[in-house]
């Protein structure tokens, strides 16, 4: 098939390259002119693991552009444009109604049935009640009957979306339409997972209630983590009793600082809103975000019983990246610990393999480390926020470890070691 795909970030840029590789014809359109070049040039403009190797095997399969114009010579066009969090907590659909727009606007002057596939997360409703009504009014086209309209929702794992993308758990896509139905069952024919085919708004609501769910196991495990840590108790041991009962999965018990990233905080906060917006009091859903935002600050609380004056002192971040195999900052929990470091007078040296020039935009005043060891080198204590693999291969001995993310090494070697929930 010929394929166009609407926004080139993580989940954009891996499902085309991945369609790519599996024999489609693929054309990137966004309006940002740095990714187009960097894309025709088969440069990810994001660290995404396999994804540069993936892009350079498949040269000549893709393209990118900034020109609409170009999904009229295509079958079938996805919509991976960002919704992002207003500050009630509500999605921004701003991005996905401007992609709409301009769908809309090329379908009028193509005859041919052209399916339009929203992968962005969008609130339960919006497929059918804000973008249906955009692209037929520029395209004077009925939905259904003249172009297919689905629903399919991404499931990919920042670090591990390649990979996610070859070997799904499943693939969800919402439907209405017999023609549009029949289009994606053969476009996703070559992957051999459970598909699961439902109404549109259900599909919607499937990676709503995945997130938040997910989102839950960490704040639970955070939650039981805290109570552990002033009992004595290794948190990780107790999951691994409770992963053991066939009835609940061991994945996501990881207790720490908490989850970050551009899609656990985002949701959650946007299903809240919506709940509230129906009459609904979603107190479970408050709570995990409470929780969330809560967890990272524990780190400041251990630091303190060990140096009780911070101003003055130089304090060392270990990852600054939400989650490691990843230059993604949204909502890292290095963000809040900064933030707090700053306001207590530290002086901050942080270092992360990949995420520094990102983080560098928020927290342009603070020192950037060529190197792990000069963080250790050259600092009172040590925080470490994110789990690097890097960091496991460390010297610790002789500082202050405050760990978030349950370094074996540092607990061994650490003169004075903290684990946040253990």
């Amino acid at each position: 098939m010929k394929i166009s795909i609407i926004g080139s970030g993580y989940v954009g840029l891996v499902t085309g390259v991945g369609f790519a590789e599996l024999g489609h014809d693929v054309v990137f359109i966004d309006v940002d002119e740095q990714k187009v070049e960097m894309i025709n040039s088969c440069k990810p403009p994001i660290f995404e693991k396999g994804l540069k190797e993936l892009m350079e095997k498949n040269r000549g399969k893709f393209y990118a552009t900034n020109d609409y114009a170009s999904l009229k010579n295509t079958d079938i066009t996805f919509i991976c444009v960002g919704t992002p969090s207003r500050k009630d907590g509500s999605i921004d659909l701003k991005y996905v109604e401007s992609a709409s727009k301009e769908i809309g606007k090329v379908l009028r002057g193509k005859e041919e049935f052209h399916t339009v596939v929203v992968k962005s997360t969008v609130i339960p409703g919006t497929t059918e009640e804000v973008v249906k009504p955009i692209i037929g009014k520029e395209s004077g086209k009925e939905a259904f009957r003249d172009f297919g309209l689905a629903m399919n929702p991404e499931f990919l794992r920042e670090g591990n979306a390649v990979e996610d993308f070859f070997n799904p758990d499943r693939i969800v896509i919402g439907v209405k339409d017999e023609r549009t139905k029949k289009i994606l069952e053969k476009l996703y024919e070559p992957f051999n997972c459970p598909k699961l085919i439902t109404d549109i708004k259900t599909a919607e609501m499937i990676k709503y209630a995945s997130n938040a769910f997910l989102a839950t196991k960490i704040s639970f495990a955070n939650e039981i983590g805290n109570i552990c840590k002033k009992l004595g108790i290794d948190v990780y041991k107790v999951f691994e009793g409770v992963g053991l009962d066939h009835r609940i999965n061991p994945s996501f018990f990881r207790a720490g600082i908490g989850f970050g990233g551009s899609c656990f905080p985002k949701d959650v906060k946007a299903l809240i809103k919506k709940a509230e917006e129906l009459g609904e009091d979603p107190k479970l859903l408050k709570a995990v975000i409470e929780v969330n935002e809560r967890q990272p600050l524990k780190m400041i609380e251990l630091l303190k019983k060990h140096i009780p004056n911070l101003e003055g002192k130089k304090i060392g971040l270990l990852g600054l990246a939400f989650k490691p195999d990843t230059d993604d900052v949204r909502e890292s929990r290095a963000i809040p610990i900064v933030k707090a470091l700053l306001e207590e007078g530290a002086e901050i040296i942080a270092y992360d393999p990949k995420a520094i020039e990102n983080f560098r935009k928020f927290f342009p005043q603070i020192e950037y480390a060529n190197s792990a060891e000069d963080v250790i080198a050259k600092s009172d204590a040590v925080l470490i926020v994110t789990e690097w693999r890097d960091f496991e291969e460390l010297d610790y001995s002789g500082k202050i470890v405050i760990d978030g993310r349950r370094v074996e090494k540092a607990m061994r070697e650490a003169k004075i070691y903290e684990g946040v929930c253990w």
